[in-house]
């Protein structure tokens, strides 16, 4: 994708709102758009499908020149998911999904073949949630069909302007890592707005920081803004901590995960005391009738169950998967305080546990990384500072011109 010379300008404002984008998004990238709120983020975003018409400029997708094309057929071939999921409360999830493949003139059977795809591809099971309408949605939920939505009829590119900013921390650090699953398997170019800065380190390839109207104050890689800021606009973006923050540049899937006793509400418990013994651990971890994780079960809570699990163990609160970031597993072992955090795949189902040795590990070395790159920096500056001393020493440099023969 390719912005040339984007411009936007409002009648009766002598400003643009948008002043002259100039940007290469390679396909397959995420590129997240992050500024301060009135820089012309969302117009920019808007006009790559001409919700918002450009005053000026041109957007080619795969080299075909958009902006000359019709912008309902465009509309339809651009994915677009939006804050609070916009789905049409009077339609079921199925016929909000299946609704752009259907005005493109998909059969039925295609549409509805479609619509299974989707919800499992977003974790949703099919069967439950087919007929459902957007009011008996979690929000968690209604944004994960919105993705679907956008996602039907298999666009090469995907526009999402602050999808996850209505949801709770929790449920938006869960659809960052569905949405990097996805991204994994589909491949999509992606443009996501946000004004979430370490939202954009987790999601983006790339990102863009904006002034107002969207000037791009540094457009680069994740690790290289947080190492490298472009000037006092971007590292207030940065803000503190920014090694802290590199925690957003790690997953789960990268460090050890650890296998840990399970058991099942169905199990005996004369079983689930036997498996804990065998185990090595002083807790077992009780999954529900899907394999997801449900409780926590402890060595004492096991022997005040008499005979029954019903009121034994803690309640499983916070999970992470494995495209969690490792600043996700910090903050849930954190919240838990007890060590350690179940990981879980497709639709929650477990898939082991994460502890605070590794993730502390993992922070000293990307600390000690960090130190070791610091002395690198500093021993380049000061061979450079040695060298041109020499080299003034022995041309007569500075402090020598002028001297009396």
């Amino acid at each position: 994708m390719e912005l040339e010379n984007l411009t936007k300008r409002y009648h009766g404002n002598p400003q643009p709102a948008v002043d002259n984008v100039n940007m290469e998004i390679a396909a397959g990238e995420t590129v997240v758009f992050v500024g301060p709120s009135g820089c012309g983020k969302s117009t920019t975003l808007k006009m790559i499908n001409r919700l918002i018409e450009p005053t000026s400029g041109r957007i080619r997708i795969d080299g075909e020149d958009v902006t000359d094309i019709d912008p309902v057929g465009l509309r339809r071939k651009v994915g677009y998911a939006i804050q609070s999921s916009g789905l049409f409360p009077h339609m079921t999830v199925a016929q909000n999904i299946g609704i752009v493949p259907k005005m493109t003139g998909w059969p039925k059977s295609r549409i509805r073949a479609r619509v299974e795809e989707m919800l499992d591809l977003v974790g949703l099971d099919p069967g439950e949630f087919h007929g459902r309408y957007p009011r008996q949605l979690s929000g968690g939920q209604q944004q994960r069909v919105g993705v679907a939505r956008a996602l039907a009829a298999d666009p090469p590119v995907l526009l999402m302007d602050e999808p996850f900013g209505a949801v709770d921390p929790i449920t938006r650090d869960h659809l960052q890592d569905e949405l990097i699953r996805l991204q994994r398997e589909l491949h999509k170019t992606i443009v996501f707005v946000t004004h979430d800065f370490d939202e954009a380190i987790k999601l983006g390839d790339r990102i863009a920081v904006l002034r107002e109207q969207s000037h791009i104050a540094q457009f680069d890689t994740p690790e290289a803004i947080l190492t490298n800021p472009a000037d006092d606009f971007v590292s207030g973006f940065v803000g503190a901590g920014a090694a802290l923050k590199r925690l957003n540049l790690t997953r789960v899937g990268d460090v050890e995960i650890t296998d840990y006793p399970t058991a099942t509400v169905d199990d005996p418990l004369q079983d689930i005391l036997q498996r804990l013994r065998a185990g090595g651990t002083n807790e077992v971890l009780l999954l529900d009738k899907h394999g997801r994780p449900y409780k926590w079960l402890r060595r004492g809570d096991l022997m005040r169950a008499k005979g029954s699990l019903a009121r034994a163990g803690t309640l499983v609160h916070d999970t992470v998967t494995r495209d969690a970031t490792l600043r996700d597993a910090l903050e849930a072992v954190l919240t838990d305080n007890a060590g350690r955090v179940a990981v879980t795949g497709r639709r929650g189902a477990y898939e082991g546990v994460v502890d605070m040795e590794t993730l502390m590990n993992s922070v000293h070395e990307m600390l000690e990384a960090d130190r070791l790159d610091a002395l690198e920096h500093q021993h380049d500056l000061e061979e450079s500072r040695a060298g041109q001393t020499r080299a003034e020493q022995e041309g007569g440099g500075p402090g020598e011109r002028g001297a009396p023969a």
